[in-house]
Order: C-alpha cells, then structure tokens, then sequence
C-alpha cells in the first residue's frame, strides 16, 4: 500500500475545506485590519508544536484559522511595501500549478509550463516596450538583477572560466538593496560599486556618472555595467534611462534596468519611461504591478546568447537529445534555476480572464490614488509631502508642532508604531535626505478613495494623541 496516496473521497475533503477557508477569506479582506492583531509570542505559542510521528489526518487542518488569523491580509488598506494584492484568478491557478508540480526548466519535463512561460516572457516584454527581448519568470526582482548582473559581468569581462576581475558597477545611491548584495555574490566586492548622487527628484545625475566612469577608466579599472532604476524603492523615482542608456554605449558597458516596483507601470503611463527599451536586460515584478501571488518575478534580456554565457553549464544528464526548437528548449540554459515553479500558469490565467484593459485600469487607480494622497497632505497644515510622487509610492511627515530635526523623526517614527498596531492602515517608513518618512505605497488593486482619506485621517488623529499625550 502507498503510505502517502489518499482515498478520493479524502482528496475532495481537503480541498473542499481549503477551499471553502479561502473563500471566507476573500469576502472578509476588506474589513481586515491592515495587519493582524498578533505578538511574536502569539505566533510561536500557536505552532510550536513537536513534529508529529503519526498523522492527524484532517485534524491537521483545524490550525489552519490560526495560520490565517497570523498572516498579514491582503487589506486595501495596506499600503507598507511594494507588494502586490494576489489577484485571486491568479491565486486559484496558483492551486492548480501547485497540484500540476511541473519542474518548468526544460519542454520534456513540462511541456505546457514551458510554452507557456515562453509565451508569457514574450507578452510582458511586448507590454513595457521591449517587444523581441527573451527571457524568463524569476522568484522576485533580486533574483533577476543577480542574473542580470552576472550577464554583464559575462558579456564585459568574463569571469566563469578564470574567475573575477576587478571591473565597476555603477548605479544610484537610491538603488535598491539587491544591487549591492549582486555585486558581492558576484565577487566583484563592494568596493567596486560606485553609488551615483541624485538630483532633487532622486533621480541618478548623469554627468557625475560620467565623471565616476571616466575616474576608474583612468585608473586602469574596467566599467561592467550601468544600473538605471524604473522605480526606486523609496519614492519611485525614474533615473533618466535614455541617457544612462547612450553613456552605456560610449563607454562599452551594459545597461540594465532595474524596473521590479515601476517598469510594469509603463503599461498606463508609457510617456514616463522613455529609454527603457534601450536596456539590455530589464527586471520586474508581476507579484507588484500585475497583483499577482508570490513569487512572480520575470528578467528580460536583449541578447538571449548572453544569458547562455552565464548560465549553460549543462551536465551529460540533463543535455538533450532533442532537435525540434521548441522541444529541445531549456530555461536552464539561460537562468541560474534548475528546479522551478510553474509560475507562468497564473499569470497566463488572470490576465486572459481579465484581459490588459482592467489591469491598466488597476495600475491607473494606484498612480491616481497616489496623487489624490499628495493632494490631501498638501491641503493639511499638520502634513507635509517630502519628495515628488512621481509613481505610486508618498513619502510625508507629520510637522504640527516646533522642534529639531531629531523632534520631528522622532514624533514620526512613534506615529508609525502606534498607526501600525491600531492596524486601521498599515503604512512603512523611509529615509529623505536624512528625515523620517512616512511612506505609503498603492500596488493594491482593491485600493478605494476612501482608503486613501483614511491615511490622512490616521496620522492626523495620532499625531495629535501623541503630542497631546492621550494614549490610543
């Protein structure tokens, strides 16, 4: 007898119960708080439990309110990361690929997975601009730019027979934090990263980026790559791609994008990401701005011979024998993954039972909720907008009262701890030049008006306790 195999009726069970818990969910999420009402000792409390020598059978699933009870929702009203809703079409096939288990790496083990996933690389890639770039879907968008940067260390100054050399990597001092950590799992060491200042806008100056290459050019070092962000995590900031772009030709380097919060953004307002066409390799994230569930990232390339410098190391066992060009494919060839998710059946899902007309929507109410949130502070004496919107992501303080810089961060940071275990929004924080922020970021498609005033309302209200004193 299979120990593991279950009886059909058993099966219908499970799924009949996971299922029904998922709906109560959904039909619930909007009046959620935007973060659970739980402590750490809550959650250890609940689940550590030792490891079970005999099965519970479907007694298993009776903790399964807890599980839920403990997980941050999906609220409307949470507006801390850039992190998608889970669009729940795309969750329900999620359900299905899970049941499917297809290793999408090669067509002979996952023949539907993988057409499909070539198919959806080439939808996306047509959706931001880059129509005829290849590529693959990827865990998130720190995956994709460590890919992409070993492409530009493959295709610059080749590293996979011989080992690193010291060659430069430059970006901006609002990059995101996949940056550096890439260039160190690269081997090419911290020291090689050059952060380029910012312009008012956060936006990467071009001509001390010019400056910066010219430098380690005379000293001998070799430029790699240029990283222009679609989107910093911060404030949304664009870097000026174009530019960043024809330098990148000047000097030899390769340029990438790194678009994991904004590039998908360009599907509602192309006019702000001119240049990024002109990229050698792109990433984004389908899990941000396609509300997809985790994990949907995707990395696009130019050049499908340079992902295949990076990563075709194929051993005698897994080469194929295969002629067919499709049949033969292999993502393996061109990704650092060898085992991996079919992440393609979601997103292939929810955007045919949607189409893009109501995903440009989405992303249209997310800028405009962004801009209705900078007009609202702007009208409050007691707020204050700290950087340009230029995307989704607000970065304000609250300022009703005379004090130091250290008054302000202060008051605000304890604003944001007292928001955030009211749970009525759940909002995140930032760093602008030097001062606290409150950050609120809308990558949520189930985001209303009335969401967006209740922000307001929250720091106003909080503040107010907080310098009078009251307590919550």
């Amino acid at each position: 007898m299979n120990p593991l195999v279950l009886s059909q009726a058993e099966y219908e069970a499970v799924f009949e119960r996971i299922t029904r818990l998922s709906l109560e969910y959904l039909a619930t999420v909007p009046e959620r708080p935007s973060f659970p009402d739980v402590t750490g000792s809550d959650t250890q409390a609940w689940f550590s439990r030792e490891l079970p020598e005999h099965g519970m059978g479907e007694a298993a699933l009776d903790d399964l309110t807890k599980v839920i009870d403990g997980c941050r929702p999906n609220s409307p009203r949470f507006f801390g990361y850039v992190f998608g809703s889970g669009e729940p079409v795309a969750a329900a096939a999620d359900l299905l690929a899970s049941v499917l288990n297809q290793n999408a790496t090669a067509w002979r083990s996952g023949p539907s997975a993988i057409t499909l996933e070539r198919m959806i690389v080439n939808w996306v890639a047509e959706l931001v601009g880059c129509k005829g770039f290849s590529g693959s879907l990827t865990g998130g968008g720190s995956p994709a730019n460590l890919m992409a940067l070993a492409m530009a260390r493959e295709a610059r100054l080749p590293a996979n027979e011989h080992g690193a050399r010291p060659g430069t990597v430059y970006a901006s001092e609002q990059a995101h934090m996949s940056i550096p950590k890439a260039v160190a799992l690269l081997g090419l060491g911290h020291d090689n990263l050059r952060l380029i200042s910012c312009d008012d806008e956060f936006r990467m100056r071009s001509e001390e980026l010019r400056n910066a290459i010219s430098r380690d050019v005379a000293a001998g070092l070799t430029p790699i790559a240029i990283v222009g962000s679609a989107g910093t995590v911060a404030t949304g900031s664009i870097d000026p791609l174009r530019e960043l772009a024809a330098i990148a030709r000047e000097v030899g380097a390769w340029f990438h994008v790194d678009g994991a919060y904004g590039a998908l953004a360009s599907i509602a307002a192309p006019e702000k990401f001119a240049g990024l066409n002109e990229a050698d390799s792109l990433s984004l994230d389908p899990h941000k701005w396609l509300y997809q569930p985790v994990d949907c990232g995707c990395l696009l390339y130019r050049d499908s011979t340079a992902a295949r410098a990076a990563f075709s190391h194929t051993g005698d066992y897994a080469k194929s024998l295969l002629e067919d060009p499709v049949e033969s494919f292999a993502f393996f060839e061109e990704s650092m993954e060898l085992s991996r998710r079919f992440r393609a059946l979601k997103l292939w899902l929810s955007l045919r039972y949607h189409g893009m007309e109501k995903f440009r929507e989405a992303i249209c109410n997310d800028l405009q909720n962004a801009q209705r949130l900078a007009q609202l502070i702007e009208s409050e004496d007691e707020l204050e907008v700290l950087a340009p919107v230029p995307l989704s992501a607000v970065c304000f303080r609250y300022v009703a009262q005379r004090g130091t810089a250290s008054d302000f961060d202060a008051l605000n940071q304890a604003i944001l701890q007292r928001i955030v275990r009211r749970g009525k929004v759940f909002l995140s924080n930032a760093s602008i030049q030097g001062k606290f922020a409150l950050r609120a970021c809308f990558v949520n498609h189930r985001t209303t008006p009335d969401d967006v005033s209740r922000i307001v309302s929250e720091v106003i209200t909080v503040g107010r306790e907080l310098v009078s004193g009251a307590e919550s």
